[in-house]
Protein backbone atom coordinates (compact mmCIF):
# COMPACT_ATOMS: atom_id res chain seq x y z
CA UNK A 1 0.00 0.00 0.00
CA UNK A 2 1.03 3.45 -0.82
CA UNK A 3 0.34 6.38 1.51
CA UNK A 4 0.51 10.17 1.07
CA UNK A 5 0.95 11.71 4.19
CA UNK A 6 0.15 15.42 4.89
CA UNK A 7 0.23 18.07 7.73
CA UNK A 8 -1.86 20.87 6.29
CA UNK A 9 -0.99 24.22 6.37
CA UNK A 10 -0.84 27.98 3.99
CA UNK A 11 2.48 28.64 4.53
CA UNK A 12 4.07 25.14 4.78
CA UNK A 13 2.50 21.80 3.85
CA UNK A 14 4.20 18.46 4.84
CA UNK A 15 4.08 16.12 2.70
CA UNK A 16 5.71 12.08 2.71
CA UNK A 17 4.99 9.32 0.87
CA UNK A 18 5.50 5.80 1.94
CA UNK A 19 5.04 2.18 0.88
CA UNK A 20 3.68 -0.06 3.73
CA UNK A 21 3.65 -3.43 3.38
CA UNK A 22 4.38 -6.67 5.92
CA UNK A 23 4.64 -4.83 8.62
CA UNK A 24 7.46 -3.11 6.99
CA UNK A 25 7.73 1.33 6.31
CA UNK A 26 9.50 2.32 3.42
CA UNK A 27 9.77 5.89 2.76
CA UNK A 28 9.43 7.17 -1.05
CA UNK A 29 9.93 10.56 -1.26
CA UNK A 30 8.63 13.39 0.92
CA UNK A 31 8.83 17.38 0.65
CA UNK A 32 6.89 20.32 1.41
CA UNK A 33 4.94 22.69 -0.20
CA UNK A 34 6.25 26.37 0.36
CA UNK A 35 4.10 29.36 0.00
CA UNK A 36 5.36 32.62 0.56
CA UNK A 37 3.90 35.35 2.86
CA UNK A 38 3.65 38.38 0.80
CA UNK A 39 1.74 36.34 -2.15
CA UNK A 40 -1.89 37.33 -2.73
CA UNK A 41 -3.59 34.83 -0.44
CA UNK A 42 -5.71 33.12 -3.73
CA UNK A 43 -2.52 32.37 -5.10
CA UNK A 44 -0.75 30.79 -2.54
CA UNK A 45 -3.94 28.49 -2.45
CA UNK A 46 -3.37 27.63 -6.33
CA UNK A 47 -0.04 27.18 -5.74
CA UNK A 48 -0.96 24.36 -2.57
CA UNK A 49 -3.65 22.77 -5.15
CA UNK A 50 -1.41 22.23 -8.12
CA UNK A 51 1.98 21.45 -6.59
CA UNK A 52 -0.11 18.67 -4.35
CA UNK A 53 -2.15 17.84 -7.27
CA UNK A 54 1.61 16.90 -9.15
CA UNK A 55 2.79 14.82 -5.62
CA UNK A 56 -0.52 12.76 -6.50
CA UNK A 57 -0.27 12.61 -9.70
CA UNK A 58 3.84 11.26 -9.17
CA UNK A 59 3.32 8.88 -6.32
CA UNK A 60 -0.91 7.51 -6.99
CA UNK A 61 -1.38 6.14 -3.52
CA UNK A 62 -4.08 4.42 -2.30
CA UNK A 63 -4.87 6.22 0.57
CA UNK A 64 -4.53 9.96 1.68
CA UNK A 65 -3.57 10.84 5.88
CA UNK A 66 -4.03 14.07 7.05
CA UNK A 67 -4.68 15.74 9.96
CA UNK A 68 -7.79 16.50 11.19
CA UNK A 69 -7.94 20.76 12.00
CA UNK A 70 -7.48 22.21 15.32
CA UNK A 71 -8.00 25.58 15.99
CA UNK A 72 -5.65 27.58 17.84
CA UNK A 73 -5.56 31.21 19.84
CA UNK A 74 -5.37 33.02 16.78
CA UNK A 75 -8.52 32.74 14.65
CA UNK A 76 -7.02 34.24 11.20
CA UNK A 77 -4.48 31.57 10.81
CA UNK A 78 -7.03 29.05 11.68
CA UNK A 79 -9.56 30.48 9.03
CA UNK A 80 -6.57 30.71 6.53
CA UNK A 81 -5.26 27.30 7.31
CA UNK A 82 -8.67 25.51 7.10
CA UNK A 83 -9.48 27.35 4.00
CA UNK A 84 -5.92 26.33 2.44
CA UNK A 85 -7.18 22.38 4.09
CA UNK A 86 -10.13 22.84 1.64
CA UNK A 87 -7.56 23.26 -1.12
CA UNK A 88 -6.23 19.89 -0.11
CA UNK A 89 -8.85 17.81 -0.15
CA UNK A 90 -10.10 18.91 -2.98
CA UNK A 91 -7.03 18.17 -4.81
CA UNK A 92 -7.50 14.82 -3.33
CA UNK A 93 -10.85 14.28 -4.36
CA UNK A 94 -10.07 15.53 -8.03
CA UNK A 95 -7.43 12.72 -7.94
CA UNK A 96 -9.72 10.04 -6.63
CA UNK A 97 -7.80 8.80 -3.54
CA UNK A 98 -9.78 8.18 0.20
CA UNK A 99 -8.79 10.33 2.43
CA UNK A 100 -8.21 9.92 6.18
CA UNK A 101 -8.27 11.85 9.08
CA UNK A 102 -6.21 11.69 12.44
CA UNK A 103 -6.11 13.90 15.35
CA UNK A 104 -2.41 14.80 17.17
CA UNK A 105 -3.29 12.52 19.72
CA UNK A 106 -3.84 9.10 17.78
CA UNK A 107 -1.06 10.10 15.31
CA UNK A 108 1.42 9.86 18.33
CA UNK A 109 -0.29 7.04 19.49
CA UNK A 110 0.27 5.19 16.40
CA UNK A 111 4.38 6.04 15.81
CA UNK A 112 5.10 6.25 19.61
CA UNK A 113 2.69 3.77 21.73
CA UNK A 114 1.90 7.24 23.77
CA UNK A 115 -0.57 9.82 22.74
CA UNK A 116 1.04 12.54 24.95
CA UNK A 117 4.55 12.14 23.67
CA UNK A 118 6.58 15.39 22.75
CA UNK A 119 7.41 16.46 19.61
CA UNK A 120 11.28 15.27 19.33
CA UNK A 121 9.70 11.79 20.85
CA UNK A 122 7.29 11.74 17.33
CA UNK A 123 10.33 12.97 15.16
CA UNK A 124 12.53 10.42 16.68
CA UNK A 125 10.59 7.26 16.81
CA UNK A 126 9.53 8.47 12.50
CA UNK A 127 13.25 8.78 11.57
CA UNK A 128 13.63 5.20 13.11
CA UNK A 129 10.67 3.54 12.10
CA UNK A 130 11.36 5.16 8.11
CA UNK A 131 15.20 4.11 8.76
CA UNK A 132 16.65 7.48 8.11
CA UNK A 133 19.64 8.66 8.52
CA UNK A 134 18.07 12.09 9.82
CA UNK A 135 14.50 13.61 10.90
CA UNK A 136 13.31 15.05 7.71
CA UNK A 137 13.20 19.02 7.21
CA UNK A 138 10.57 21.07 8.15
CA UNK A 139 9.30 19.70 10.88
CA UNK A 140 5.83 19.55 8.70
CA UNK A 141 7.35 16.81 6.57
CA UNK A 142 8.39 14.49 9.28
CA UNK A 143 5.08 15.07 10.96
CA UNK A 144 3.72 14.46 7.42
CA UNK A 145 5.72 10.83 7.39
CA UNK A 146 4.17 10.59 10.74
CA UNK A 147 0.55 10.89 9.71
CA UNK A 148 1.42 8.24 6.60
CA UNK A 149 2.74 5.79 9.26
CA UNK A 150 -0.53 6.63 11.54
CA UNK A 151 -2.72 5.59 8.45
CA UNK A 152 -0.60 2.18 7.90
CA UNK A 153 -1.24 1.64 11.39
CA UNK A 154 -4.66 2.11 11.56
CA UNK A 155 -5.55 1.13 7.84
CA UNK A 156 -7.98 -1.29 7.10
CA UNK A 157 -8.84 -2.01 10.27
CA UNK A 158 -12.22 -2.02 12.14
CA UNK A 159 -10.81 1.02 14.41
CA UNK A 160 -9.64 2.57 11.07
CA UNK A 161 -13.05 2.92 9.97
CA UNK A 162 -15.02 4.19 12.71
CA UNK A 163 -12.22 6.65 12.83
CA UNK A 164 -13.02 7.44 9.10
CA UNK A 165 -17.06 8.01 10.10
CA UNK A 166 -16.14 10.72 12.36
Amino acid sequence: MIILGIDPGYAIIGWGVIRYERGRYLPLDFGAITTPAGMPFNRRLECIYDELTAVLEKHKPDAVGIEKLYFQNNQKTAIDVAQARGVILLAIHKCGVPVYEYTPLQVKSAVTGFGQAQKPQVMEMTKRLLRLKAVPKPDDTADALAIAICHAQYGGTATKLSLREK
